[in-house]
């Protein structure tokens, strides 16, 4: 059968997220929604679909950004391309219609970083026989997207859910409910106070947040169309905690957790993340995705208690085949991997002065 390509315009929105919520390794990544959030970020999206027999078979958001200073764009791929890896030859179709816009844009290179546990080592084995290298930072939750996370299979009825989780994690479910913890689902007026508590958040654990104008941006492209929902956490009539869930198709993530410093002991966080799974649940969700955790760390680590946390739900710890680059333009790149580094610790740097500074 031959394959057939195209980059796809808006009038083919619709059969583009279906493919992807029908497939195995669909992701809200690669959603039409999530291309247009990028775009108002300094991403152009391009949307390819590959058909056989008139049926997609594979498709891939890609994001063009261009390097500061130079000018010159990288591809992304995050979480994608969205089809059978297995396919050897669907997957060489793929690469070499990127490749053809890669050459009319000028991209140094394509980066992936798919949906697929590292234990499949026969898709490193293809990526590495194709002329993608490993592109592995080392630093933080390990790249672009977590490497590693916890993904918890939600088939179960909710009390066989409860029962495997470990003890504590089912006390403090039921510990904030008996204190009187109250979750429900946001809405778009929730917002001001969901950020408030997420700045409360990054301030105690020390990380950058974005700004207020992001959120709105991805509720108002997420949430209406079903593929997000805010959840909001109340103790005596008082915002403590707050999430942001992404859903498509069969799968569900958490992305953004929110909890005030006020009234931690009535455990809101759990009983959040049992609210999410249930939600998730109701919509046909088989996999809920606790996402990020750092790897190989020990008790020691300042970021123990997060992997604990979502331990505690019993989700399958799961490392992915991590960042992978195509590389287009090897000299341009050699001078990327050398110079953007510097280039993040200048601005981090510079962005933490300045908040040091509003905040003394």
């Amino acid at each position: 059968m031959a394959y057939a390509a195209r980059w796809i315009d808006q009038s083919e929105h619709s059969r583009f997220n279906t493919f992807l919520a029908q497939h195995q390794k669909g992701h809200v990544l690669q959603s039409w929604e999530w291309g247009e959030i990028k775009s108002r970020t300094g991403w152009v999206p391009w949307r390819l679909i590959v058909e056989e027999d008139e049926k997609i078979v594979a498709a891939v958001s890609i994001l063009e950004r261009k390097i500061p200073v130079v000018g010159i764009p990288i591809f992304y791929a995050s979480r994608g391309p969205v089809l059978d890896w297995r396919n050897t030859a669907l997957f060489d179709f793929v690469l070499v219609e990127i490749r053809k816009l890669a050459r009319k844009r000028g991209a140094i290179f394509l980066k992936v970083d798919p949906d697929v546990s590292s234990a499949e080592k026969e898709l490193e084995q293809f990526l590495v026989s194709r002329g993608f290298c490993s592109a592995e930072s080392g630093k933080g939750f390990e790249g672009v997207q977590p490497k590693y996370v916890f993904r918890l299979d939600i088939s179960p009825d909710e009390a066989t859910l409860l029962a495997n989780m470990q003890q504590k994690t089912r006390y403090n479910i039921r510990l904030a409910q008996k204190k009187g913890v109250q979750i429900r689902r946001g809405t778009r007026a929730d917002l001001p106070e969901f950020y408030r508590v997420l700045k409360e958040t990054t301030e105690r654990d020390h990380f950058l947040v974005r700004a207020y104008s992001y959120f709105e941006d991805l509720y108002d492209s997420l949430v209406p169309v079903g593929l997000g929902e805010l959840f909001i956490g109340e103790f005596e009539g008082k915002v403590i905690a707050g999430t942001l869930a992404f859903v498509i198709g069969d799968k569900a993530w958490y992305i953004y957790g929110a909890s005030s410093n006020a009234h931690r002991n009535v455990m809101p966080n759990y009983l959040i993340q049992w609210e999410m799974i249930r939600w998730a649940k109701s919509l046909g969700c088989t996999l809920y995705d606790f996402r990020g955790v750092p790897g190989h760390l020990t008790e020691d680590n300042p970021l123990y208690g997060l992997y604990r946390f979502k331990k505690g739900f019993n989700g399958e710890y799961t490392e992915f085949v991590g960042e992978w680059d195509l590389v287009y333009r090897p000299l341009v790149y050699f001078l990327w991997n050398h110079l953007e580094p510097i280039y993040s610790d200048v601005v981090k740097g510079i962005i933490g002065k300045l908040r040091r500074a509003r905040r003394g």
